[in-house]
């Protein structure tokens, strides 16, 4: 049993965490191919059957990972955010999701058939826009910042809320079973609730204490963060139905707002434990449906789940955001974006069974449903919310981007050549003067200090796909790279050659990311040779004039540099890497002024040579 259990384990996560790297590779939402793999590791094939392998210990373990993920999402709340997203969060919390939990118990009635107690406690549930599914798809899709800080924070904040929802509506069909009135069993709850957030938020701050005075040592901050959360969860729970949701939020966004000294690397361990929870949770959970469950859906269900998506959640936030100051665009991208994950299938699963127990027969059909909710909303909002987000011009266009670390003549240029190129530069400095020739060329621009936390929030450094240190100082181009490396990706970071730490170079490289070497010239030399004309020039290869033949026209003193390859991805050349370009690609070379016009009228002859 034990050996079969290890196999199912290591199976689920190896399937899990494989999905989101063939996510990733294929640029798709990961959401969608956790689902698609526990589908066919599960119903369809039958390969694990998490209620017979787990068996009671499924119940704790899905609790326990749904803790640190909302965990980890309440330290993605910073409150930076909420000066430009503020009222719109309010909105959100405060009447959306209010007004969206009594069209769902309409629609749930109406159109799902289910009775009035049953509907209203999963209309409550689905009020649930849980952090395990917006999360991996405001990675991959890149919107603007104030649309993706308000999907993140209700997905957040309304988890918990969700979860209590659907709590006050149990207690309410339960007091017909017991001796305790409605009006003390709220009380109790309300009570409950803000002793729990109270106590959280004095946690919190009682660990910001404890660490930032070196009461704990550094080897110990994540396990000593990590049983806490645990025990929060686990004591909140105990006090109250699923108040444990809220504890470990609370004790998230006080960490993260609270001046907690090393939060980035605290951050950086929470996510990667989120990470491999929610690949193997979402693939056991989706693992655990059987095919009865998939055929049980009527038609008045697949309308139901359809009115939910077209009806309720555009209307909800359409009334509730209503002179908030959102433009319509953002209205409109948040109305329809709303998917639901592991939260509401968890808390499903918990109350399901127990209304069935107080005589509510219908209610065996809300496992299905949820899933069924789960399935549209990760998938329609999976595959939508990229082109939507473009075009309401609130994501990026779809192209590289470049982050560029200070501001310079031959950095300018640079800039320029990229954005000739197709790929999305921008310059950062804390300097405004040295800014100003940036934004004279038309250059996007970032004015302040990049290692500064209010630098990570405002820029959004995830949307950026490699980063450039190319400042006057070796020692913060390092640190810079080292920095962002996590973000970014290690092999995605470089910095520029600085002749006078050549020996440090060496030793460093593999611990800050790659070396960007244009020839022999360094910072010095690059900034001197600007000065004197030398520019960036750019030579697409075609089937008639390939790699070879620019290799053979090449100037002599021009200095290769970069490969810009038409599917977006960029090869900075670095130290002695070899030069991989086909027909399509365009290289990118430092060169002397007289020698780049000649070789540029050169290639323009040649080009219409082949062409005519």
């Amino acid at each position: 049993m034990e050996k079969s259990l290890l196999v199912v384990l290591a199976l689920v996560v190896l399937v899990g965490v494989g999905s989101q790297w063939l996510a990733w590779r294929l640029r798709v939402p990961a959401i969608v191919l956790m689902l698609v793999a526990g589908l066919l590791m599960g119903p369809v094939f039958g390969v694990i059957s998490p209620a017979q392998h787990f068996g009671p210990l499924l119940q704790p373990i899905v609790a326990a990972a749904v803790a640190i993920i909302l965990f980890d999402g309440g330290l993605s709340l910073n409150l930076h955010e909420l000066r430009e997203a503020g009222p719109g969060v309010r909105r959100l919390v405060l009447l959306v999701a209010p007004i969206s939990w009594i069209l769902g118990a309409l629609a749930g009635h109406y159109v799902a058939g289910l009775a009035w107690p049953v509907a209203f406690l999963f209309a409550g549930i689905l009020v649930v826009t849980g952090p395990t599914v917006i999360m991996p798809l405001l990675r991959h899709a890149r919107l603007q910042p104030r649309v993706a800080s308000l999907l993140k924070w209700e997905g957040i904040v309304n988890d918990p809320i969700g979860a209590l929802l659907a709590v006050l509506v149990f207690e309410f069909l339960s007091v017909a079973h017991t001796a305790v009135s409605l009006g003390e069993a709220s009380t109790r709850l309300l009570i409950t609730v803000a002793v729990v957030a109270v106590v959280s938020f004095l946690i919190g701050r009682g660990m910001i204490m404890l660490f930032n005075r070196g009461h704990a040592p550094e080897y110990l901050r994540s396990a000593v963060l990590l049983s806490v959360v645990l025990g929060c969860y686990v004591v909140a729970n105990a006090l109250y139905h699923e108040t444990g949701l809220l504890a470990v939020t609370v004790l998230g966004m006080t960490l993260a707002n609270g001046g907690l000294v090393g939060l980035a690397e605290v951050r950086r361990f929470k996510e990667s434990l989120a990470t491999l929870l929610l690949a193997s949770v979402f693939v056991l959970l989706t693992a655990s449906l059987r095919l009865d469950d998939i055929m049980s859906l009527d038609p008045r269900a697949l309308a139901f789940v359809a009115v939910m998506l077209f009806l309720v959640r555009p209307a909800s936030v359409w009334l509730g955001t209503i002179g908030a100051g959102l433009p319509w665009q953002e209205r409109a991208l948040v109305g329809w974006i709303a998917p639901r994950g592991i939260v509401a299938v968890a808390v499903t699963g918990l109350f399901a069974p127990a209304l069935v127990g107080l005589g509510h027969a219908d209610a065996s059909r809300l496992v299905p449903l949820a899933f069924a909710m789960v399935f549209a909303t990760v998938i329609l909002h999976g595959f939508s919310i990229v082109t939507l987000g473009r075009r309401l011009g609130l994501a990026d266009a779809g192209g590289t981007s470049v982050l560029i670390l200070g501001a310079s003549p031959w950095s300018v240029d640079l800039a320029r050549a990229l954005t000739d190129v197709g790929l999305d530069a921008t310059i950062a400095d804390p300097s405004r003067h040295r800014l100003r020739t940036a934004r004279l060329a038309g250059v996007s621009t970032y004015f302040g200090e990049v290692l500064s936390e209010a630098a990570f929030w405002q820029m959004e450094v995830s949307r950026f796909d490699y980063l450039l240190a190319v400042t006057d100082n070796d020692a913060y181009n390092a640190l810079a790279c080292a920095q962002f490396a996590p973000e970014i990706g290690r092999n995605r970071v470089m910095r520029l050659k600085h002749a006078e730490s050549e020996a440090a170079h060496r030793t460093t490289i593999a611990l800050d990311g790659g070396l960007l070497t244009i020839g022999n010239g360094d910072y010095d030399l690059l900034v001197q040779r600007s000065r004197e004309g030398w520019t960036f020039s750019r030579t697409k290869l075609t089937e008639t004039y390939g790699l070879e033949r620019y290799l053979q026209d090449r100037p002599a003193a021009a200095e290769l540099f970069a490969v810009a390859h038409p599917s977006g991805r960029v090869q900075f050349l670095a130290g002695d890497d070899s030069l991989d370009a086909a027909a399509g690609d365009v290289i990118l070379a430092f060169t002397p002024a007289k020698i780049a016009t000649d070789s540029k009228a050169k290639h323009n002859k040649q080009a219409d040579s082949h062409s005519t």
